[in-house]
């Protein structure tokens, strides 16, 4: 089955990461809208009448079904190729991780459109400067070391988030770090000085054959000032000698 992905032509955003599970389970896809323009996206948006209309994108069509929501679609690829192991426990599991970096997804969002995604970044400056600051203090860290964690629990060096296998949660935890170094590559390679199994861990997945031709080609979007993460420099915060924040 050739897969149509429907999300925007311009930015990695949410769509990367059913992009990389894509990429990396070898499945032939379409990113629709890099082919056709916005207006297919705009087209399916409208299409009201579906069994399963999208709120947003993006979305995934698999033969009749269109599927939504970015975990939704790794959960549904997962059954479908080898990205998850075959248990109920670590399906559950490995969904449940991708809940988890999905809320993270927000909150890095949020480090520069604080009060709403429709005003521009000049609009909310300074909320964003406060919002960017508890951000690399406070969650970055939380996040970041919660997943940390859950690599030290593995005995083995080479393990994954959920055991011998690699999962779509790996990928997309390589996403975010490999995103977080674009948007705040000060702040986050002092967090992650702290968590050397997710440096490993993004190594490993940049050296899978598949996502390596990925990153090498030009399906892959590269980082811009549109998208999910984004990069000021004025937010890349580093605590002054008092210990205080801006």
């Amino acid at each position: 089955m050739k897969y149509q992905l429907f999300y925007w032509p311009s930015i990695q955003g949410r769509g990367e990461f059913v992009r990389l599970a894509l990429e990396y389970c070898g499945a032939a896809y379409d990113d629709v809208a890099r082919r056709e323009g916005e207006a297919a996206l705009e087209n399916l948006l409208a299409r009201r009448t579906l069994a399963t209309p999208p709120f947003a994108l993006p979305c995934l069509k698999a033969g009749r079904l269109f599927i939504a929501q970015t975990a939704n679609i790794l959960q549904f690829l997962s059954m479908r190729h080898t990205l998850c192991a075959n248990s109920t426990v670590k399906r559950i599991w490995t969904h449940q991780l991708q809940l988890t970096i999905a809320d993270l997804v927000v909150e890095i969002h949020d480090t520069h459109h604080p009060i709403a995604s429709g005003l521009y970044y000049e609009q909310q400056k300074a909320a964003a400067k406060r919002r960017s600051a508890d951000f690399i203090k406070h969650r970055m860290p939380k996040f970041l070391g919660y997943f940390e964690q859950i690599l030290a629990r593995e005995t083995a060096r080479d393990a994954w988030l959920t055991g011998k296998q690699v999962s779509y949660a790996d990928l997309s935890l390589f996403q975010i770090i490999d995103g977080l170094r674009y948007a705040l590559p000060k702040a986050s390679a002092r967090t992650l000085k702290k968590c050397p199994r997710i440096q490993a861990l993004h190594q490993r997945v940049m050296d899978l054959p598949q996502i390596r031709a990925y990153l090498g080609s030009k399906r892959r979007i590269a980082f811009n000032q549109d998208g999910i993460f984004r990069h000021y420099a004025e937010l890349d915060h580093s605590p002054s000698k008092t210990g205080r924040w801006p």
